[in-house]
């Protein structure tokens, strides 16, 4: 069996580079998202849902430009489930109440315009249950983000758990802040894509820092820095591996996957990458930053121990 050499790379030259490199990215993020905003799926503002079914593949594109010239202008159109079976997501009417919507005065009016499609149903979001979405996955992330905290600060110090959170707050802001200028569609799928990135990166960080942990304790000599760049190079292969098959899989998603899980899968490649970076310039600069040494690792010892353990 091939045995691969560890590398010798110096990742903590560039921390403070890295550590405002970051900084300056989550400013233009949280910028954008005050200035610009996301742009929100009917699942957060309201909408129509319509399911319609054709006996032929469906041809999106004449779907398309032929809802741009009527009323139901804006609108999302993709397949669903099947070539036959299309999804339509319109955004809110002014012209019809959420009753009206919902009626059967939608289906009349798309089979009016779309003769070969039966329109299977019809299924009309309120704005005050896309509120509720917003609110939930913003409590799901804090809730998310303590759980962290608190279980980083159990596991290592309070210095390593404020470095996991600082990493994980980056790379939600990073995907936020893309499809904040972008104005891609932000979805629940994208929100599930998000509160998955922050458990992923959180995996990759608590890795290295385990491996850091153990080096800290073998490496009586080393200053912290040196320690640091050798535990970042000891599983830099294992994190390479990874993100290698993890992205794989993630971008078969991403062209083949269809419309529905776009924007998951948008989402999902760029915390990837953000994670992987995160993971070194955020996560272990910032523990470098706050100052950890070794005896923040070492176990406390009880006063009178040795004295207890003598014959």
């Amino acid at each position: 069996m091939l045995q691969w050499k560890t590398p010798n790379y110096d990742f903590m030259q560039w921390r403070r580079l890295g550590l405002w490199l970051s900084s300056a990215i989550n400013i233009a993020a949280i910028v954008s998202l005050f200035t610009i905003g996301l742009n929100f799926s009917i699942e957060f503002t309201g909408g129509t849902v319509v399911e319609l079914a054709y006996k032929e593949p469906a041809k999106l594109e004449e779907i398309r430009q032929t809802l741009s010239k009527s009323d139901f202008h804006g609108g999302v159109v993709q397949n669903f489930g099947s070539p036959e079976n299309v999804l339509l997501r319109l955004p809110p009417s002014e012209a019809a109440t959420g009753a009206e919507a919902a009626s059967k005065d939608i289906g009349l009016r798309l089979n009016k315009l779309l003769p070969e499609a039966e329109v299977r149903r019809v299924e009309f979001v309120g704005p005050q249950v896309g509120e509720e979405l917003a609110e939930d996955g913003l409590i799901a992330s804090l809730i998310a983000m303590v759980g962290i905290l608190i279980y980083v600060m159990l596991r290592f110090t309070f210095k390593f758990a404020v470095g996991a959170i600082v990493a994980t707050v980056h790379d939600v802001l990073v995907i936020m802040g893309f499809f904040s200028l972008s104005q891609l569609e932000f979805d629940l799928t994208a929100l599930a894509a998000v509160l998955a990135i922050m458990g992923y990166s959180l995996n990759d960080t608590i890795v290295i820092f385990d491996r850091i942990r153990e080096n800290f304790r073998s490496m009586r000599v080393a200053d912290p820095v040196k320690v640091m760049n050798t535990s970042l190079n000891q599983t830099l292969s294992r994190t390479i591996n990874t993100h290698v098959v993890t992205m794989l899989t993630v971008l078969s998603l991403y062209f083949l996957g269809g419309a529905l899980i776009h924007s998951f899968s948008t989402a999902f490649i760029i915390g990837i990458v953000v994670g992987t970076y995160s993971s070194i310039y955020v996560a272990s600069a910032s523990v470098l930053a706050l100052g950890a040494t070794r005896q923040d690792l070492l176990p406390i010892q009880k006063e009178g121990a040795d004295v207890d353990g003598r014959p």
